[in-house]
């Protein structure tokens, strides 16, 4: 093993908007009671994304002998592929597309060092280490490391104006690679990981987020938007998990909690295991609007690590938004 990544923590090598940084301890309280015990367990996200409960998971706990992760976005899978089996060849890339653009000494000459790359890397002819160098190097220095692609499938975020990015961490790259030997990369629906469950299998859904409003939607990450029917048909797989004896825990927005007419997730997994978390929002043009959120965590098993011992009853949402102090799990043992 390389002595960097030796030292090194895995975590995700690129932004990503949504990412799960801030809520893993929550995230991890809401496991089932005993994952700690299960054995050869197979951890499945069907909405990879930046990865990071992937890269958590596979840190805390070594009873995941078999990890699948999957995206609708192939360029994100590429990302993922190059990492793991070609580390060493992709950090000499991304430090020469480092090093050329720092040492550009305008904002105009970065930015169209920028557009350069972007219309280059919209082309979609690229072997999977340019794809991925150009992919990593538009994540380090566009608006807000947003990805965002328009109809056609075309990344359309603008530059950044960051000052000397770090475009390459080869420690992370390294550490990652490490991990991801024991991960399957798919791409494609999220409906096509099912096959992949065996045994003790959690499946952790974070898909595209439910807008709350007509202007906060970050979701376009792939040319087909994921709509209320998509949301629907999501749930409608979570059924077949459950059904097949199968876990899962799933992350959305709480519409509920920017609008109390607005029960979509409420009455849709009325059937599972509704908690709500305190979540940071940082992506939004008006710094004004950025600030504390609630999400919901839905699960199809009663004992979680945090509670272990609890038996569940709905309760009204309302004391949630009364104060921040409230404690973040709307679990009551009766």
């Amino acid at each position: 093993m390389n002595a960097l990544a030796k030292g090194a923590k895995a975590k995700p090598f690129i932004k990503w908007v949504g990412g799960k940084g801030q809520l893993i301890e929550q995230l991890n309280a809401q496991l089932p009671a005993n994952f700690s015990t299960w054995e050869d367990v197979t951890y499945i996200e069907p909405f990879v994304g930046g990865g990071a409960m992937l890269f958590y998971m596979l840190q805390q706990y070594p009873n995941i002998r078999h990890a699948v992760i999957n995206d609708v976005n192939s360029d994100l899978t590429t990302c993922y592929r190059t990492v793991r089996d070609t580390p060493e060849d992709l950090i000499a890339s991304l430090m020469d597309i480092q090093y050329a653009y720092n040492a550009l000494s305008t904002e105009e000459a970065r930015k169209d060092f920028f557009l350069a790359v972007r219309e280059r890397y919209n082309e979609k002819n690229l072997d999977p280490l340019e794809n991925t160098t150009k992919f990593f190097f538009l994540n380090r220095t566009c608006f807000n490391g947003l990805y965002r692609v328009n109809k056609k499938g075309l990344f359309n975020v603008p530059f950044g104006k960051y000052t000397n990015p770090q475009i390459c961490d080869p420690a992370t790259i390294r550490k990652d690679s490490e991990l991801l030997q024991r991960v399957e990369i798919l791409t494609g629906d999220f409906e096509a990981t099912f096959d992949h469950a065996q045994g003790d299998t959690l499946f952790y859904f974070d898909p595209p987020y439910r807008p709350l409003s007509d202007t906060s939607s970050f979701n376009d990450y792939a040319k087909d938007s994921f709509n209320d029917d998509a949301q629907i048909r999501l749930k409608e797989y979570c059924d077949r998990i459950d059904e097949a004896g199968f876990h899962f825990m799933l992350s959305n927005s709480d519409c509920k909690g920017k609008n109390e007419e607005d029960n979509f997730f409420d009455v849709l997994y009325g059937a599972y295991h509704i908690e709500r978390v305190w979540a940071s929002r940082s992506i939004n043009s008006n710094p004004n609007k950025r600030g504390k959120l609630t999400e919901i965590l839905v699960h199809n098993y009663v004992a979680t690590k945090a509670n272990p011992d609890v038996e569940y009853r709905q309760v009204g949402i309302e004391s949630m938004y009364a104060a921040e102090e409230v404690e973040p799990y709307i679990v009551v043992a009766i």
